[in-house]
């Protein structure tokens, strides 16, 4: 299994797996984003939901209450101290058969203790990737909606896996916007 290259990941933008694609760095006065020379950068949408205590609520992944967070739609998201929310890509992936995707924060976030957390992206998943957003300080912190906010790393696969994603019908599948946590029906 190697990890492909900015050619790779341009040849594939063209044929749909990235929607909208950048096809170089953007980084002007802002955190970066776009192709890299074995990644890309992707950026978080203004739509954010930020878990709060407000209800005395818990966090459990079978039975998610949707009063353990607010919602916030804004170009930037204060994350509190100690605190945690979610968010999603602008982009829009679709993972060939082949490939498996790791994620990984930019540094300049994990620089201000905040940690950017998504699971691989399996072949054949699509949809928008949610953001895990952590901010491990004392202190309020900001993220930049349309801005960078963790790298994509596309790894091929020495040969096509038996069941994808999609032949499974994993339950994250084709999912836009911020997706909260499920657990399937029996």
């Amino acid at each position: 299994m190697g990890i492909l290259p900015d050619h790779w990941i341009r040849e594939q933008a063209k044929k749909g797996m990235i929607d909208p694609y950048e096809e170089k760095q953007i980084a002007a006065g802002q955190i970066s984003y776009g192709v890299s020379s074995y990644g890309y950068d992707a950026r978080v949408a203004p739509e954010f939901k930020v878990f709060t205590n407000v209800d005395s609520a818990i966090i459990d992944p079978k039975n998610f209450q949707e009063s353990s967070f607010v919602n916030r739609d804004t170009d930037v998201c204060i994350l509190p101290p100690n605190s945690f929310a979610l968010g999603r890509t602008i982009e829009y992936f679709k993972i060939p058969r082949d490939v498996l995707v790791i994620c990984l924060g930019k540094s300049t976030y994990a620089r201000c203790g905040i940690i950017v957390n998504v699971t691989p992206l399996e072949p054949e998943w699509e949809g928008h990737v949610t953001l895990e957003f952590s901010n491990t300080t004392p202190l309020p912190a900001k993220i930049y909606a349309n801005e960078g906010v963790c790298q994509f790393l596309f790894f091929k696969g020495d040969s096509e896996c038996e069941v994808s994603y999609k032949d499974r019908a994993g339950k994250y599948m084709g999912q836009r916007g911020v997706t909260l946590p499920k657990i399937l029906k029996k």
